[in-house]
């Protein structure tokens, strides 16, 4: 079993263009050239707050069926959403894979 990858399922889901709803997805612990990457992109150094963007579509590797998960698609995700991940972010990276693989956490 692969500790480094996590189920995750939104409260809300993202919708797309043709109504689809999407709501389970597969994020992986963060890397150290995660970091090197956030910190070197311009759209960060412009504007810290779109930091949890950036790092965000690099480490959630699935969303439903859409892969890669941008930035540009994570702007367009509920609050409650985007809260949700950024807490599942910090739990699983503070945990470094003590969680279930089902995403509760």
């Amino acid at each position: 079993m692969d500790y480094t990858y996590f189920e995750f399922t939104l409260p809300k889901g993202f919708v797309d263009t043709n109504g689809g709803i999407h709501r389970y997805g597969i994020m992986r612990l963060v890397t150290g050239k995660d970091e090197i990457v956030v910190h070197k992109d311009s759209r960060v150094q412009q504007e810290s707050y779109y930091r949890i963007l950036v790092i965000l579509s690099r480490v959630v590797t699935r969303l439903g069926n859409l892969s890669p998960v941008t930035p540009k698609l994570l702007e367009q995700i509920f609050l409650v959403d985007l809260i949700y991940l950024q807490n599942f972010f910090n739990h699983i990276n503070q945990h470094q894979g003590g969680l279930a693989r089902s995403g509760e956490y």
